[in-house]
């Protein structure tokens, strides 16, 4: 389904795009700065206008960012606020729109669930959009729903991103050590991994070593890792903004043996689900026969999180899709379909207090095939304290 097809299914006129996603996946417009925690002085305010009438969008940014519009967008119409009051453009955006006639009456959708930008501005502009003579409404779902099915190109750059993935955990594995930092790690694996033209993840790389290993989003930091320690990384490869997800734990020195077997049983999930891996395998079979692995092996009980999220598209502060499914979709209706992404993740708390064992992996649907396309697998890593 394209944008303006979902436009017309909503009841959606006009839609105003200022997610980072959002505005990537129309125009290819990707930066460093979205203004997410700007001063007061300098409101987020560029986005992006379609008209479900309208064979073209238009682009409204700041003078600061003209010329890189010109750059890293296939906009043909670029909208740049006037230099007095250059920051923030929401009267000079509702008065082109009006001109243009876009506005005056109908439904504007506009992603309240995103956090750019923030309520105050929101607010603003709702209040701005509604004068001009719209009802204003979520439009959210448009894009999330529209990236729901990824292009063929989507999912060559998902395939890349695999590979960058398996470079970083790679990486890691070359760095874990007793006596070395948990950022020395994160050092090497983004190293590694822009080497290899990966780009910047959308969730900053966790690194959690001995008791920290027990916590899932906690940041590396300048903490020694010592022998007889678990280590848990969770990496993104990331190719043109598209992200392929893989979590690996490591163990310095050998592990004991009840921590050992432990990983085995929870790393031996993903047998079951190589088993019934197929394009359009339906969220409920693979909730149901992953949990009654875990049952039938006894560690359901110890169970962290379980489950998964899309994968595709994303910048930062997140990488984690707008789909979710857990343990307790047993009667979903949801298939994943051809060209859909997504992660499983099998955390559960190992013996020991040793730390969650921290297997997740990504699962490709093609047209004709499904896989977990990284190579590097997901076992408990022993590595020379």
């Amino acid at each position: 389904m394209c944008i303006r097809d979902s436009m017309q299914r909503d009841g959606i006129d006009v839609l105003w795009l200022m997610a980072p996603e959002s505005m990537y996946y129309v125009s290819g417009y990707k930066a460093i700065w979205y203004q997410a925690q700007s001063p007061k002085q300098w409101p987020a305010t560029s986005g992006i206008a379609i008209h479900r009438e309208r064979d073209d969008f238009i682009l409204f940014d700041t003078p600061s960012e003209a010329i890189m519009c010109r750059f890293v967008t296939c906009a043909r119409d670029v909208r740049v606020f006037p230099m007095t009051g250059r920051r923030d453009g929401i009267a000079f955006i509702v008065e082109e729109l009006k001109s243009s006639g876009w506005l005056d009456s109908g439904v504007l959708g506009m992603e309240f669930h995103s956090y750019r930008p923030n309520p105050a501005v929101s607010q603003r502009f709702r209040d701005a959009f509604a004068a001009s003579g719209m009802a204003v409404r979520d439009g959210s779902d448009v894009l999330r729903e529209v990236r729901w099915i990824k292009s063929d190109a989507e999912i060559a750059c998902i395939d890349k991103a695999a590979e960058i993935t398996d470079i970083g955990l790679e990486a890691a594995g070359r760095a874990i050590r007793a006596g070395v930092s948990e950022l020395d790690v994160y050092a090497e694996i983004y190293y590694a991994m822009a080497r290899a033209g990966g780009e910047h993840p959308g969730i900053t790389l966790p690194v959690n070593s001995g008791l920290k290993a027990n916590c899932g989003h906690a940041l590396a930091s300048r903490r020694t890792i010592r022998a007889g320690e678990q280590v848990n990384i969770d990496v993104s490869g990331v190719y043109e903004r598209y992200h392929a997800n893989a979590g690996r734990s490591f163990y310095v020195g050998e592990p004991p043996a009840d921590v050992l077997e432990y990983h085995r049983l929870s790393a031996g999930v993903f047998d079951v689900i190589d088993s019934i891996l197929r394009p359009g395998l339906p969220v409920a079979e693979l909730v149901q026969k992953t949990r009654a692995y875990y049952e039938d092996v006894g560690i359901w009980s110890d169970a962290g999180w379980v489950g998964g999220y899309e994968l595709g598209l994303a910048f930062p502060p997140d990488w984690v899709g707008n789909y979710v499914y857990e343990m307790t979709d047993t009667d979903s209706e949801k298939i994943l379909e051809p060209n859909t992404v997504v992660n499983f993740e099998s955390q559960f708390f190992s013996p020991r207090m040793s730390g969650i064992t921290y297997y997740i992996d990504t699962l490709l649907f093609k047209a004709d095939s499904a896989t977990r396309p990284l190579t590097f697998k997901p076992e408990l890593v022993i590595v020379d304290a």
